[in-house]
């Protein structure tokens, strides 16, 4: 079998009456809601040392030093569990001129005219954003993180640059938690989405309306059958 153009080896087709399809296998799922979970506690935790009116947000984990501790250890695992994501998913969301049309009719996209958007492969343009998007605010949020990382790096980095790596990863950390919300909004406002990370599947119907290619190229998958 060729190697697939808009789909994953485990996506398919699992059942026609009525049409289910498979969309995220159960390790893409959980290493999902692993990276999810990692970055709603940096964000607290983070948040805590933003400002002092915030600080409050350490009693969450303990305490301050506890806080301070685990902060960075969990911007380790998100680190390692988004990299796993990037490895799965990053030929499928390189940009096509699909996308640059689906841009130009955004239009269409806030009214839900799907029928007049092109036909999308398993991303469209404004999920490839965020997933490039948290890639690159990630990178940088664990290079900057690890130059501030005093426990074990401090005598590494001179206190100019580690004052330079502290506001860039700031600023890093406040864009990342917009393109989350950004992430979660879209979620919820594209009805049947969340259903993708929660029990794997989508219907038919919304695979059809969203990601009419990718469909296609499952719906031959099947049709070929697994001896081709």
């Amino acid at each position: 079998m060729p190697r697939p153009l808009y789909a994953e080896p485990g996506d398919r087709i699992e059942s026609v009456k009525p049409v289910t399809v498979s969309r995220y296998r159960g390790f893409i799922r959980a290493n999902h809601w692993i990276t999810a979970l990692s970055l709603i506690l940096l964000l607290v935790s983070g948040l805590a040392f933003f400002h002092p009116s915030l600080y409050f947000l350490t009693g969450l984990f303990g305490g301050g030093q506890n806080a301070r501790w685990l902060h960075p250890i969990i911007g380790v695992v998100l680190f390692v569990s988004f990299m796993v994501m990037f490895i799965q998913l990053w030929r499928l969301n390189l940009p096509t001129g699909d996308d640059r049309k689906w841009l130009s009719q955004i239009g269409d996209v806030v009214k839900g005219n799907e029928e007049n958007l092109p036909e999308l492969g398993k991303y469209n343009a404004g999920q490839k954003f965020i997933f490039w998007g948290m890639t690159i605010l990630i990178v940088v949020l664990i290079v900057t993180g690890v130059m501030i990382w005093e426990q074990f790096f401090g005598e590494l980095v001179s206190i100019p640059t580690r004052r330079w790596a502290v506001l860039s990863h700031s600023l890093a950390a406040v864009a990342i938690i917009l393109v989350f919300i950004l992430h979660v909004y879209a979620a919820f406002w594209t009805r049947g989405t969340l259903r993708a990370m929660t029990r794997g599947t989508v219907t038919g119907g919304w695979a059809y309306r969203h990601h009419r290619k990718w469909l296609r190229e499952l719906a031959g998958r099947r049709t070929r059958g697994p001896a081709e």
